[in-house]
């Protein structure tokens, strides 16, 4: 049984594009391997956004121009897109709301959401490469990867489905909740996004969690989660459990 650290020693010999990391694991009988990544740990509001892929090796060779998400422009991300989730193996996308992120604080919500991604793979991977940090409960042996949506492929293909999914929902919300630039900004602290926020005062998609949003409407860090579940429960949210929370944090 392979140990949750490092797989077995292997000669780590450079393969194209992103893909050194991932054809080590495979070369050690450790695939498939699949990789996770997020979008908007840092905006004030908006939602959290977690994708897993898993790429199938005929993917590789056709997505030679996959990298971090941030380095690619939005015209070549967007036509990445459907190749990624058309070549996969297998992909899911887990959204957490900006009220349960107030809820159980942005990091909690992190770990969380990557393991539902994963979870939610209708192919179990051999491996888990993650972004950054150390997931635990993940169900498989894993390994968080320094800067990993610019090392490894499909850590790269999942930060893009994952940005690419949440600034489609940025965009929606700016029609929602018109004057705050959502479209424009993605829910990031711009000087206009703060413009907007003192002018207008917060969003039900801001999160109250977050000091610059607390302060515009003078709100302590308690007041703040109450405030954000009564909204949530106020807008009787379609999935029950998500309507216990609110009532929970309540």
């Amino acid at each position: 049984m392979p140990s949750t650290g490092w797989p077995p020693r292997v000669v780590m010999r450079r393969a194209g594009g992103l893909r050194t990391l991932e054809a080590a694991l495979i070369r050690s009988g450790l695939g498939p391997v699949a990789g996770v990544d997020e979008a908007g740990r840092g905006p004030c509001a908006g939602p959290l956004v977690v994708a897993a892929c898993l790429l199938a090796p005929k993917a590789y060779d056709k997505l030679a121009g996959l990298d971090d998400s941030k380095k690619l422009t939005e015209a070549t991300r967007e036509e990445l897109f459907p190749v990624i989730t058309r070549l996969a193996l297998a992909y899911k996308v887990v959204v957490i709301p900006a009220w349960e992120i107030d809820s159980i604080g942005i990091h909690v919500a992190n770990i969380e959401g990557m393991r539902r991604a994963v979870a939610g793979l209708r192919h179990t991977p051999g491996y888990v490469l993650t972004d950054g940090f150390r997931v635990p409960g993940i169900p498989v042996p894993s390994l968080p990867v320094i800067g990993g949506d610019g090392t490894a492929a499909c850590i790269a293909a999942a930060s893009i489905l994952a940005k690419v999914t949440r600034d489609r929902m940025m965009v929606e919300l700016d029609e929602r909740f018109p004057g705050y630039g959502f479209a424009a900004h993605k829910g990031y602290n711009t000087p206009e996004h703060t413009t907007a926020l003192r002018q207008l005062g917060p969003s039900p998609e801001h999160r109250r969690s977050w000091k610059n949003v607390r302060d515009t409407v003078g709100l302590r860090p308690i007041d703040a989660a109450i405030e954000y579940a009564d909204a949530a429960l106020a807008e009787g949210a379609a999935d029950g459990r998500v309507a216990t929370d609110a009532a929970h944090a309540r």
